[in-house]
C-alpha cells in the first residue's frame, strides 16, 4: 500500500527558537520542514525547491517579509504564503493579505491555531491544483468534441456565445455523440466554472428516488429516509445542473422541474419550507421532444423553457474526417492506461474505420479502439484487431432478389447486432436506443439468432 508524499513547508524566520518550535510541531503532524534563517536564502529555496507552503516572518533584517512576498508574486511562484507577525504589526499583515498572502499568524500563536491555518492553506492549494487539472482535462476533451469538421466548429461557436449567460441550453444528438462533454464544456466556458457541475441521469432512478435525488428529503419522508438529505438542486447552487436524458423524466416531476427552472424555488420531499437555489440548467436528450410533446409524454411548457438555445451534435457518420483524430486520441489514452507501447494505427485500419457507419458514434469508436489495444501485441493497430468492423461492407450488402420478408429479417438482425455492439451488449441501453421495451428486444434477439 502506497502513502501520499509528505507536504513540504518552508519556514523563513531569523529567530531560531521560533523555527525550532514550528519545526517540532509540524514534523509531529507528518509535514516535511525546511528552514531558512534569512529572506535571501529562503527566497532562493522557494525558487529551487518549491515548498507546498511558506511560513514567512514579516519583520526581518536585510529583506523583510513584504519584500519577499512581492518577489514571489512578481515571479509568479506558485506557493501559498502564511505571514507570521507580532501583535503590533497586524496592520502590515493586512497589507500582506492584499498582496496575496493566504493568511497570517500572530506571534505568539497557539499550536492548534497554527495547524489549522497550515492545513487549510495546503488543502486550498490542492483544490486549486485539482481545479486546474480538471480545466486542462476538459480543454483536452473539448478538442475531442470539436474535431476538425465545419459542422462541429459551428456548434462550438454557438456554445461559446451562450456559455457566459444563464440561458437554459438543450443539447440534442444521437447516443454517444458527446452530449455530457458538451455540457461540461459550456460550464467550463462560463463564469460558473469554479462552482459545482452536478449531473443527473433521468433514466437511472425510480420516480420516488429521482424526486428525492433532485429535491432532497426530510427525515421520515418515506421508508428508509433516516435523516435529512440535500438534493442536487441545493448542491448545484451557484453552479450548473446537467439533466441528462431529460426526455425520460417522469411526467409527474416535469411540473416541479419547470417551477425550479422558472423561480429557483423547491421543497424537499416531506418538507414544507421553500428553499431557493441559483442554478444554470443544461439538458440533453436523444429523443425527439416535439414528438414526445405531441404524444403527451412531455410537457409543452417545459419543452419551450428548456429549448431556449438548442445545440445539436452531429452524428459521427456525418464527420468521417474526424475519425483519424479521435481514433489516435483514444489509442494514446488506452495505450497509456494499459501501459502498452501501441503508437499508431495502420493506414488500412484507418480506412476500415472510415468505412463503418458508427451507430454508437464516438462512444462506439472508443470502445473499438480500447478493444484493439487490449488485443494488440505490437506497436501498431491492424485491421484484424477490429473484427466487429472488418466485414462491415459485406454486412451492408443485401442481395437483390431476396423476398422482402427475408431481407427485413436480415436487416433487423444486423441492425440489432450493431446497436448492441455500440453499447457493449448492454440490453437496457440498446433497447433505449431502439426505442423499444427491453423484454421485446430480448425476444427479438432469440427469434433472430443474434449472437451476444
Amino acid at each position: 500500500m502506497t502513502s501520499s508524499p509528505q507536504k513540504k513547508i518552508l519556514i523563513i524566520d531569523d529567530d531560531p527558537q521560533i523555527r525550532m518550535l514550528l519545526k517540532d510541531r509540524l514534523e509531529a503532524n507528518d509535514y516535511a520542514v525546511i528552514q531558512a534563517e534569512n529572506s535571501v536564502t529562503g527566497l532562493e529555496l522557494t525558487k529551487t525547491d518549491p515548498p507546498d507552503l511558506l511560513l514567512l516572518d514579516l519583520q526581518m533584517p536585510e529583506m523583510d517579509g513584504m519584500e519577499v512576498l512581492q518577489h514571489i508574486r512578481q515571479q509568479a511562484l506558485d506557493v501559498p504564503v502564511v505571514i507570521m507577525t507580532a501583535f503590533g504589526s497586524i496592520e502590515r499583515a493586512m497589507d500582506a493579505l492584499k498582496l496575496g498572502a493566504y493568511d497570517f499568524l500572530p506571534k505568539p500563536c497557539k499550536p492548534d491555531h497554527i495547524m489549522m491555518v497550515v492545513k487549510n492553506a495546503i488543502e486550498r492549494k490542492e483544490m486549486q491544483e485539482q481545479n486546474q487539472y480538471l480545466r486542462q482535462e476538459i480543454e483536452r476533451q473539448y478538442h475531442m468534441v470539436i474535431g476538425e469538421s465545419d459542422a462541429m466548429r459551428h456548434v462550438m461557436d454557438l456554445a461559446r456565445s451562450v456559455a457566459p449567460s444563464k440561458t437554459t441550453v438543450l443539447i440534442g444528438g444521437e447516443s454517444g455523440t458527446g452530449k455530457q462533454l458538451m455540457a461540461r464544456s459550456i460550464h467550463a466556458m462560463s463564469d460558473r466554472r469554479d462552482k459545482p457541475f452536478v449531473q443527473v441521469n433521468c433514466t437511472t432512478l425510480s420516480e420516488q428516488l429521482i424526486e428525492s435525488d433532485l429535491f432532497g428529503h426530510e427525515k421520515g419522508a418515506f421508508t428508509g429516509a433516516i435523516k435529512r438529505k440535500k438534493g442536487r438542486f441545493e448542491l448545484a447552487n451557484k453552479g450548473t445542473m446537467f439533466l441528462d436524458e431529460i426526455g425520460d423524466l417522469p411526467l409527474s416531476l416535469q411540473a416541479k422541474l419547470l417551477h425550479v427552472i422558472e423561480y429557483g424555488e423547491f421543497q424537499r420531499v416531506g418538507g414544507t419550507d421553500t428553499l431557493t437555489a441559483d442554478v444554470r440548467f443544461i439538458a440533453a436528450t436523444n429523443k425527439d421532444l416535439q414528438k414526445e410533446v405531441r404524444e403527451n409524454r412531455f410537457r409543452e411548457d417545459l419543452y419551450y423553457r428548456l429549448n431556449v438555445v438548442t445545440v445539436q451534435l452531429p452524428a459521427l457518420r456525418t464527420r468521417m474526417n474526424d475519425i483519424p483524430l479521435f481514433a489516435d486520441h483514444f489509442l494514446k489514452k488506452h495505450s497509456k492506461a494499459m501501459q502498452k507501447n501501441v503508437i499508431r494505427l495502420a493506414p488500412a485500419t484507418i480506412e476500415q474505420l472510415k468505412k463503418y457507419s458508427w451507430p454508437g458514434n464516438i462512444r462506439e469508436l472508443e470502445n473499438a479502439i480500447e478493444r484493439a489495444v487490449v488485443l494488440s501485441y505490437g506497436s501498431e493497430i491492424t485491421p484484424n484487431l477490429l473484427p466487429q468492423l472488418s466485414d462491415a461492407s459485406e454486412k451492408d450488402r443485401i442481395n437483390i432478389g431476396l423476398p422482402l420478408d427475408e431481407a427485413m429479417v436480415h436487416f433487423k438482425k444486423e441492425f440489432i447486432t450493431r446497436t448492441l455492439q455500440s453499447v457493449d451488449n448492454n440490453q437496457s441501453k440498446a433497447a433505449k436506443l431502439l426505442n423499444i421495451q427491453r423484454t421485446y428486444l430480448n425476444r427479438l434477439i432469440k427469434e433472430l439468432g443474434v449472437t451476444i
